[in-house]
């Protein structure tokens, strides 16, 4: 192998060895303060929806993010199974009781 040919193999190398890639960030993944909630603060509040995602066409996939939990229709969330996803709305079914969370604008009110 030539000399020259070597040099530059050497140095792709050494060059190769300092490049580190850049985590991707999701970009549906839930504020920080909504992964690792502040101490002292209330456990027991109501589930929030913080994204919601309906494909086009008929059939499309409806998946929603609630409490930083990706979910599906017939997945179970604080012990409740979500029986609907609309495109603001997801409702959940805990025995008798039904309950429709509304997504909202984060930091309006």
């Amino acid at each position: 192998m030539d000399e020259a040919v070597k040099r530059v193999l050497a140095l792709c190398s050494l060059l190769a060895c300092g490049v580190q890639a850049q985590p991707l960030q999701d970009p549906t993944r839930p504020p920080a303060q909504l992964l690792h909630p502040v101490a002292g603060a209330r456990v027991d509040a109501a589930p929030q929806v913080q994204s919601i995602l309906v494909g086009r066409g008929a059939g499309g996939r409806r998946v929603a993010v609630i409490d930083g939990e990706t979910v599906r229709v017939g997945d179970l969330v604080h012990g409740a199974r979500v029986t609907g996803i609309t495109a603001t709305t997801v409702t959940l079914q805990r025995g008798n009781t039904r309950d429709v969370l509304t997504l909202t604008e984060q930091g309006t009110k």
